[in-house]
């Protein structure tokens, strides 16, 4: 299976959304650990790399699109 890209200041979907309701969050720092933020209610989590991995679903908006 073919590893998962992202990068730093992506918004991607998580497999299961957040208490607040929305699903989409932003990659803001990456390392043996990722710490993403809740785009809805600005929640911020830090997970291992390899957790984060799983649980991501897809990446909604690229940060070098924008």
């Amino acid at each position: 299976m073919e590893p998962k890209k992202f990068g730093l200041n992506d918004i991607v979907e998580m497999k299961k959304q957040h208490p607040c309701g929305t699903n989409k969050w932003k990659i803001i720092r990456m390392g043996a650990d990722v710490r993403i933020k809740c785009e809805g209610c600005q929640h911020s989590v830090m997970i291992p790399r390899r957790e984060f991995e799983k649980k991501m679903k897809k990446v909604l908006i690229s940060a070098s699109e924008a």
